[in-house]
């Protein structure tokens, strides 16, 4: 399993408010989370994403609440992957939960740009930054998780 796409960054604590705010959380629809995501960090976020875009960012990305709606938002905006030198626990579990793949290296973290084209290869765990023709190793998904991110999430992983 593979991503591939062109890189959003953030930095340290992006916390779930700002992922997708408080205000817009009496919509479960998908398309419609989509639309308001990153709106109070990155207000042109959904104007500039294109479908497998990669987000990167530094330390504790998705703390604060535990709203599945964060992960639901960055994935239905079209990102592929969020990579960072840290998750916060449960947004981690949520993002696993609903299928979205996410990955944690702090090398990649640290060095990928905005706007810089990224690859990642989820059964070996490597990034792949293609604009600076550097190599970084995140943490390969075990073979579960990533039959529950091919499924588009641990619901239909279930039901199969």
């Amino acid at each position: 399993m593979k991503a591939h796409g062109s890189v959003h960054k953030y930095g340290d604590n992006v916390d779930t408010d700002v992922i997708i705010p408080a205000r817009y959380l009496n919509s479960t629809s998908p398309a419609e989370l989509a639309q308001k995501c990153m709106e109070d960090i990155d207000p042109d976020f959904v104007k500039r994403v294109e479908k497998g875009d990669i987000i990167v960012a530094n330390k504790n990305f998705g703390c604060g609440s535990s709203r599945e709606h964060a992960p639901i938002a960055i994935k239905a905006s079209g990102i592929s992957c969020v990579i960072a030198e840290s998750f916060a626990r449960i947004f981690y579990r949520n993002a696993i939960n609903i299928g979205l793949p996410i990955i944690e290296c702090k090398e990649a973290a640290d060095e990928i740009e905005a706007g810089d084209e990224v690859e990642i290869d989820f059964d070996s765990g490597k990034i792949y930054d293609l604009t600076k023709k550097k190599e970084y190793k995140g943490q390969p998904f075990p073979e579960f998780m990533q039959k529950i991110i091919k499924a588009e999430g641990l619901i239909n992983y279930i039901n199969m």
